[in-house]
């Protein structure tokens, strides 16, 4: 604690007295300073205790003595030393009167003390109670490195440093979620700042925001030493912090930065191991891949899990996406295994997990965000995700996700499921550019043909692939004679140079009709 007027009084080689104000000895005193300015305020920055003999004071004047007193106490001074046996044998009664009113506090200081004796006084207690700061800084270090590298990690390192500040301490990701809080009250005091750790993860790092209010003083630090911080500190006292609580608070912002930087080495050595497993698997090598992927990513293997591909304009590990399945699965316990591929990430996850969840309703929140009529390249993340597989499948579901990600990007959606496209229609598929203009191009002289008035060919081709060549059938629904369906049919076939006896002909032109079909609602 800093020196205050009750320690200056209880120390008794001063021997000071208290004249006026003895409610407020607490006040702390930052410095002492000898003036007999009549208006020394311009040269005071608060909190000192004004030691003077009033040379140049009308001491006796009561109008005076309240306007110096109340100047003195509107500046934040401490109190004020007078020096008797100088100017006067006793402190005037005007200046006593005036410090009793104003509240401020009065200290009769004895001739045989030396104002000097005084700000030596002052001096020591200040540079002995930095000195306890700083030694209570050094130890709160020494403790928190010790719990940052026990088995307890951050936990026990937030547990430490919430006892140190004698508060409670938050760790965030980058998503603005709680990793972990102490003590475990704190949990949920700490999820309410998430939308603070957001605006500051906008920040570049370092960065710090107060958030006060009726609770707590809470300041919320960023961890990272790059442009993009790499998660948060959230430190919640009842008061400002002191010097030692600073201290402690720098130790562990410094710790858990170091923590996030080993992090992200091991992160990229898993990654590694990672596409070693990756291509064992799309290798067909199931058992290979087990034996490389361990402890690690074992657990994952054993379990139904799903492949997604996603593209996205960010590196991997620095997008939205793929640091909100991270900490998802951080947060449930889960294996993750992520590749990056140039401006794709391949990721295993556990089927039915929280990262898919996450996955999920990052893409959903993307599309409600931004709705995209032009396609996927509106957005910041497109996404394909192949069905539920095993390790012998992997290859499968690789084409699958990759599937999965075109029609995404057709559509213009953030994410797309092969099982949508194995349990629905095909015909969605064909609303593609490229579909749309091959069904012109092979029906194109169908189209010219039936324009200059010689027969409706397009429509008696629909209706003769309708009913699987069925000459009566589709001559009835036209409203024709067989013969002449027949006589058209041939016309088609001479006219596009193929055979209606192929099957391939006729499965590219009935595509070709749907495709063009497809495309009339968006036309009209």
């Amino acid at each position: 604690m800093p020196p205050t007027l009750a320690s200056l009084v209880q120390n008794s080689a001063l021997k000071l007295t208290v004249r006026a104000g003895a409610d407020r000895l607490s006040t702390p005193v930052r410095w002492a300073h000898a003036s007999e300015l009549a208006d020394p305020v311009p040269y005071m920055d608060g909190g000192e205790l004004l030691l003077v003999t009033a040379t140049n004071l009308d001491a006796e004047n009561a109008e005076s003595m309240r306007r110096y007193v109340r100047r003195l106490a509107g500046a934040g001074v401490a109190g004020v030393g007078f020096g008797v046996g100088v100017n006067y044998e006793d402190i005037p009664a005007a200046l006593v009167e005036a410090a009793e009113e104003a509240g401020l506090p009065l200290l009769e200081v004895p001739r045989r003390t030396p104002f000097l004796a005084i700000s030596k006084a002052v001096s020591a207690a200040i540079a002995a109670d930095q000195y306890r700061a700083v030694t209570a800084g050094f130890e709160a270090q020494r403790e928190l490195t010790r719990a940052a590298l026990s088995g307890d990690g951050p936990v026990g390192l937030l547990a430490r440093l919430a006892a140190h500040i004698d508060g409670w301490a938050a760790l965030y990701d980058t998503s603005g979620a709680v990793l972990a809080a102490a003590p475990d009250w704190a949990s949920r005091r700490a999820a309410r700042l998430t939308p603070d750790v957001e605006r500051l993860r906008d920040r570049p790092a370092p960065a710090s925001i107060v958030v006060a209010d009726s609770e707590d003083r809470v300041e919320l630090q960023s961890l990272g030493t790059g442009r993009r911080a790499r998660g948060a500190l959230a430190v919640g006292t009842g008061a400002a912090l002191g010097t030692a609580e600073r201290y402690a608070v720098h130790s562990a912002v410094a710790l858990l930065t170091l923590t996030t930087a080993r992090s992200r080495s091991l992160q990229g050595a898993e990654q590694r191991l990672g596409a070693a497993v990756l291509r064992m698997l799309l290798a067909g090598q199931p058992d290979h891949a087990r034996a490389v992927a361990g402890d690690l990513y074992g657990g994952l293997l054993d379990a139904p899990f799903r492949l997604l591909i996603a593209e996205t304009a960010a590196p991997a590990g620095t997008d939205p996406l793929t640091e909100t399945m991270e900490a998802a699965a951080a947060r449930s316990g889960e294996a993750l295994l992520l590749v990056p591929e140039g401006e794709r990430v391949v990721v295993l996850a556990a089927d039915g997990g929280a990262a898919v969840a996450a996955c999920a309703a990052y893409a959903e929140a993307q599309d409600d965000r931004a709705p995209r009529e032009g396609g996927a390249e509106d957005s910041d993340v497109t996404v394909g995700l192949s069905a539920p597989c095993g390790p012998i499948a992997v290859s499968a579901a690789y084409k699958q996700a990759e599937q999965a990600l075109s029609v995404a990007r057709r559509r213009g959606r953030a994410l797309v499921e092969h099982e949508e496209l194995a349990a629905g229609s095909v015909l969605p598929l064909l609303a593609d550019d490229a579909v749309r203009a091959f069904a012109d191009g092979m029906l194109r002289a169908l189209h010219e043909h039936d324009a200059k008035g010689r027969g409706d060919l397009v429509a008696s081709l629909r209706a003769w692939l309708s009913r699987h060549g069925q000459w009566d059938a589709a001559a009835a629904d036209l409203g024709v004679h067989r013969h002449t369906l027949r006589y058209r049919m041939r016309r088609v076939e001479e006219i596009l140079g193929r055979s209606l006896d192929d099957p391939d002909a006729r499965m590219e032109l009935w595509l070709a009709l749907k495709a063009t079909e497809a495309a009339a609602p968006a036309e009209e």
